[in-house]
């Protein structure tokens, strides 16, 4: 696993109701992808491979309007190592939630 990424997706929508909605479709689709996940309050973290991460990151806001938004917007952070493993979801969280 050569790349992380955390992705904020935050999609135009009329109320918190229907943000939550949008955002919950944006995850049921990251959830689809069968990597490893984390969702947190503000963003959700995603471990893969560097181009197949690029392609979700790019395909989440394609779900948030269709799922109704007329516009998205997104904070990306990415953690790329060509040569050799980022570290892992559960190395930075787990001992936080034991």
């Amino acid at each position: 696993m050569n790349a992380s990424v955390a992705i904020q997706t935050l999609p135009e929508a009329a109320n918190d109701e229907e943000l939550i909605r949008i955002v919950d479709q944006v995850i049921d689709y990251i959830k689809s992808t069968g990597l490893n996940y984390y969702v947190g309050p503000f963003e959700t973290a995603i471990e893969g491979d560097y181009d197949e991460l690029m392609d979700i990151v790019k395909e989440c806001q394609h779900i948030a309007v269709r799922a109704g938004a007329p516009s998205v917007a997104a904070y990306i952070k990415v953690s790329y190592k060509p040569e050799g493993d980022v570290l892992t979801i559960d190395k930075k969280v787990t001992k936080h939630h034991q």
